[in-house]
């Protein structure tokens, strides 16, 4: 039997690019020969571009090959990435079928579900890559078949603090549901793109969703839809830091000697992704919470401005003097290797899908600080779910105090109960995603399964 070859088709955001790339390592390991395909701006801006043996990249153009830019319509992007890619993806399975190297199975991440449908002309099997929890999965296809108006219903402001009871998944209040599926959402245009993955999904005989989660993490989540076979192939992270890529560069690695320097659990980690920005003033609130705290911190703020252009006077922090005293200040930084340093004791996140995985592993307990899609619901998972840290509560306007920044940190990582047990069962699942990951565990066996299911279809 031929080897067979998968086509990955990735989104170019770094938060899809790093589970690709280690959904990839994993399907080389059971044998499987991987092209990766994302556009030239992204594969542009790696790094430093991984390489493994059985791994070949295929950029194609989306007609942004230098970025978007501040003040591109989403839309216009999201409308030529679909034109584009379509002719590449068609293009790739064309040559490749001519070079004796036919494409087994084509992967494809999140914001891409055109690609199902190349696919379906050229009659490949084809399987969409979550990555996000299963927990996001079921609320929008809840949203889309049956749950509309209850979960509009509830996002009024009238009925805020009402909870919705969806198959399968705990009682969610607005807060918990992704931001797209909130009244105030202007991203329609994702929303649709949600909204079309699930019809897509819907066509298909046997529609596989490959979610970046395991078997133990979301026993319920991964069961809530008969509809569709969701497989946890989980974690996708880089457990040893290989095969994986940044987007964004860091001057320097000297905050890891500053780590050295600092006692066992003691450094507060703050990083908000590569996409969150946050406003001034949230940005001078969580800056006069770490100098009141008074602990060692290490805080990614990365340079908004195209071209890395200065400051100007209005958006210097007013307090970076007394900050820099007190911990430190970077661009940008290795997260896997700061999770992972003995000195960490707190990780004050966004709740991205790969940082809340990420901090899983390294079993850091979390101040839950979500902004936007699907953060909110893994805020809800962290804190009453897993119980593995605890979430801020903004003012009527929105902004998360300084007070409430503080309160939540001594919760976590103070001598409390309740700092005891968010560290315990951090600790405990830590033990479960290193059970998930090694040979033999839920990641190996459901992907195996995955990769023979495949093969058994294309005879």
């Amino acid at each position: 039997m031929p080897q067979p070859h998968f086509l990955l088709l990735t989104y170019p955001a770094q938060g899809h690019i790093n589970p690709s790339l280690q959904f990839a390592k994993h399907l080389i390991r059971v044998g499987v020969r991987v092209t990766f395909m994302t556009t030239i701006s992204a594969r542009s801006r790696m790094t430093k571009v991984p390489a493994a043996q059985g791994l070949s990249f295929s950029p194609f153009s989306d007609g942004y090959d230098d970025g978007m830019k501040p003040g591109d319509d989403i839309d216009r992007y999201l409308s030529e990435l679909r034109r584009r890619g379509k002719e590449a993806l068609s293009e790739f399975i064309i040559t490749s079928e001519n070079e004796g190297k036919p494409v087994t199975c084509i992967v494809y991440s999140l914001l891409l579900p055109w690609a199902a449908q190349v696919a379906r002309e050229h009659h490949i099997p084809s399987a969409i890559l979550w990555s996000q929890p299963a927990t996001v999965f079921d609320i929008y296809y809840f949203y889309f078949n049956g749950y509309e108006s209850a979960i509009k219903d509830q996002t009024n402001e009238s009925n805020s603090k009402c909870s919705i009871k969806l198959p399968g998944l705990p009682p969610l209040a607005t807060r918990d549901l992704p931001s797209f599926c909130n009244g105030s959402n202007v991203y329609h245009s994702v929303l649709a793109l949600f909204q079309e993955q699930m019809e897509v999904l819907a066509e298909e005989s046997d529609a596989k969703v490959l979610v970046n989660t395991f078997d133990a993490l979301e026993p319920e989540a991964l069961k809530a839809i008969d509809k569709f076979k969701m497989i946890g192939i989980g974690p996708l992270i880089p457990m040893d830091n290989s095969l994986r890529t940044d987007l964004f560069q860091s001057d320097s690695n000297d905050y890891l000697q500053w780590l050295d320097s600092k006692p066992k659990s003691s450094v507060v980690y703050v990083s908000f992704g590569s996409l969150a920005v946050l406003a001034k003033q949230q940005v001078e609130e969580i800056a006069r919470a770490l100098i009141a705290g008074g602990r060692p911190f290490l805080w990614v703020v990365r340079n908004q401005k195209d071209g890395g252009q200065e400051e100007t006077e209005e958006e210097k922090l007013s307090c970076r003097e007394e900050l820099e005293q007190l911990g430190r200040i970077v661009p940008w930084c290795s997260q896997v290797e700061v999770l992972s340093h003995p000195s960490l004791g707190c990780f004050v996140s966004h709740c991205g899908w790969n940082s809340t995985l990420e901090s899983l592993v390294a079993g850091v307990p979390v101040v839950a600080f979500p902004q936007w899609t699907d953060q909110g619901t893994n805020a809800k998972l962290i804190e009453d779910v897993w119980k593995t840290g605890v979430r801020v509560t903004g003012n009527e306007e929105g902004l998360v105090e300084r007070g409430e920044i503080v309160r939540c940190l001594d919760l976590v990582m103070g001598g409390g109960e309740k700092g005891k047990e968010v560290r315990k069962n951090a600790r405990k699942w830590k033990e479960l995603t290193a059970e998930a990951a090694v040979e033999g565990g839920s990641l190996d066996m459901n992907l195996q399964a995955f990769v023979a299911d495949v093969a058994q279809s294309c005879k």
